[in-house]
């Protein structure tokens, strides 16, 4: 008869061999997708029956071929050991153009093929070269309105949050959201400038960051991150870590916040009163900081609300939505969180909800708790957000026992 200890024993080695196994596709997704991205609108763009003169086939071959090789070299310059931004951008450019090119060549190169089929729109050379064309010309079009969409301040987007818990001293709180800021390679201090100017016309009572400031360490992006000194808010500004931290010297981040008069919420809480009533703020790390191996960072509910009135209504910042099920398991009323990026270039959205339960917006989880995500304030990588517009987030927070306007 096998015992308990023998049972978690096989448990935990399937679990590795499952961990394993996933390490491997992961490593063989990564070695072929570079080859996909670009071989793809290659052979759509080139071959698939357009029968172009040979200088035109040999040049566009040779632009898809240094397009293989130099976006994964840039990249590994960029973002391994020699963090060299300039070769950061060409990568993160690159990887970009590739990824609409070859969803625009799959999606047209099979849906506008067939109406033009259907339709008698001439022969196969024709609607090849149509096809190639569209594809250029669509793509062309979303990458320069995708670049201008993420280097402009985002827009505003305002929403009333009802909280069932929450007391009529505490009606129309004020709390701006921003998140995945992401300073990067690409200098934006003076966007950075402008979007704090923008958080302050907002009068905001609580101002939120939930996480992802930056690429790179605290000394590197200092000047981006600086105006983030300038924000107001009534009451408090409040950060807590996102993964990227994880990957550039997370406490150094926290050190530079803290410096610059936020409030690092490191799985602690702090009370907003007003007109009588109290609203707990609660912050975690993000979930990937304890394999981070920094001393004593983790995400802990437990500890954030250590000491807090369970009969409080309690808001949450957390960087991934993914927590969202602790949060709903500890009654928690709203989660505040980033991440996603609204999937930042469609249709990567999709791999996006793969890893977790909410993609932008608002969303319920359990019997009370409300969690809304944010499409992010920057942008990582890439500099192009298509169909997943960057936001600056005012929730105006609502109690049912407000009194009826008249």
């Amino acid at each position: 008869m096998t015992n308990a200890g023998e049972a978690q024993s096989a448990d935990d080695s399937a679990h590795a061999t499952q961990q394993s196994g996933l390490r491997h596709l992961m490593r063989y997704i990564l070695l072929i997708a570079p080859v996909l991205l670009w071989a793809v609108p290659c052979w759509v763009l080139l071959y698939a029956g357009q029968h172009w003169p040979l200088p035109v086939a040999l040049g566009g071959t040779a632009l898809f071929g240094l397009g293989l090789i130099g976006m994964p070299l840039a990249m590994v310059r960029g973002h391994g050991r020699r963090q060299q931004d300039w070769a950061a951008i060409v990568g993160d450019t690159l990887l970009g153009v590739s990824w609409v090119l070859f969803t625009w060549s799959v999606l047209l190169g099979v849906l506008l093929r067939l109406v033009l089929t259907v339709a008698g729109a001439g022969d196969g050379q024709n609607l090849a070269r149509i096809v190639t064309w569209a594809v250029l010309g669509v793509a062309a079009l979303l990458l320069a309105w995708g670049y201008a969409e993420a280097r402009r301040v985002p827009r505003v987007r305002r929403l009333d949050v009802q909280l069932p818990r929450l007391g009529a001293g505490l009606d129309g709180t004020r709390v701006v959201l921003i998140t995945d800021t992401h300073y990067g390679p690409l200098d934006r201090a003076r966007w950075s400038a402008r979007v704090c100017a923008t958080v302050n016309t907002l009068e905001a009572d609580l101002v939120c960051h939930t996480g992802d400031i930056a690429d790179g360490t605290a000394e590197r992006r200092r000047a981006q991150a600086a105006p983030l000194g300038t924000v107001r808010a009534t009451r408090a500004r409040i950060y807590v870590t996102g993964s990227h931290e994880y990957y550039s010297e997370a406490q150094g981040w926290v050190d530079l916040m803290d410096e610059l008069g936020w409030e690092p919420l490191r799985n602690r809480h702090l009370l907003l009163e007003r007109g009588g009533d109290t609203l707990v703020v609660a912050g975690v790390d993000d979930v990937t900081a304890e394999s981070s191996g920094l001393d004593g960072h983790r995400a802990h509910l437990a500890g954030a609300l250590n000491g807090a009135d369970p009969g409080l209504p309690t808001l949450l910042l957390a960087h991934q939505p993914k927590f969202v099920d602790q949060a709903a398991a500890c009654g928690i009323d709203l989660q505040l969180s980033g991440h996603t990026h609204g999937g930042q270039i469609w249709p990567f959205h999709h791999l996006v909800r793969i890893d977790q339960p909410s993609l932008a917006g608002l969303s319920r989880h359990g019997t009370r708790t409300l969690l809304y995500t944010s499409r992010g304030t920057g942008f990582w990588g890439p500099p192009f957000r298509v169909f997943a517009p960057s936001e600056i987030t005012l929730l105006a927070l609502r109690s049912p026992q407000r009194p009826l306007t008249p």
